[in-house]
């Protein structure tokens, strides 16, 4: 999904679901806009598992879920150079981080890893030296994520759910939002959150 100049998005269990009970895994990221990007129309567009580029190595399957990685393309939308691969690694098993971007980190979302003599639980992001040469090893099975890309072209202001390399963009946001002005999202027109009072 791109966001761009602004949009609302619901994200719901069925109440079925819910009344059964469920688990579900999942790691939501979001990359910044380059700066002449950032008004552009939202947009969403959903790649199957199956179109991912995936890769096998020893001990570990990868899989490219956007941009460029291990030589591989992914088919989702991107506007800038983008590292975003899903990693599986047996214990054991050790992985080069691909060094094609210029800023790299490693999520650990379960499992521990070994990176550069220190180890790193689950819910750890090791953040690489721009251009050095890194390897990950798996102490015990793990997934991680590896992210990065290139430089942002300027600082990004955060306010809630609002960011842009202008504050002005972020209160022309903030009062939108508290106006009605963003648009309803289909099936979920009922329910909406107020700004937070900070």
């Amino acid at each position: 999904m791109i966001a761009g100049r602004g949009v609302a998005h619901s994200e719901r269990t069925p109440p079925e679901v819910r009344a059964r009970g469920s688990r579900t895994l999942g790691l939501q990221t979001w990359v910044a806009l380059p700066r002449e990007h950032e008004a552009m129309a939202p947009a969403f567009e959903h790649h199957p598992q199956h179109t991912l580029p995936r890769i096998e190595q020893p001990g570990a399957t990868l899989r490219v879920i956007a941009s460029t990685a291990y030589g591989r393309t992914a088919p989702t939308s991107v506007l800038v150079p983008t590292l975003y691969v899903h990693a599986q690694l047996s214990a054991g098993a050790t992985l080069a981080i691909d060094a094609e971007h210029a800023e790299r980190a490693a999520y650990v979302i379960d499992g521990e890893i070994a990176c550069d003599g220190r180890t790193f639980g689950a819910a750890t992001l090791i953040v690489l030296r721009p251009h050095l040469h890194a390897t990950v090893c798996a102490r015990t099975p793990a997934n991680i994520m590896l992210v990065g890309g290139a430089p942002l072209d300027g600082p990004r202001h955060l306010w809630w759910n609002f960011v842009a390399s202008d504050r002005a963009r972020i209160e022309q946001a903030k009062a939108d939002w508290s106006d009605g002005r963003f648009a309803k999202v289909f099936g979920d027109e009922h329910e909406f959150v107020p700004l937070p009072e900070r």
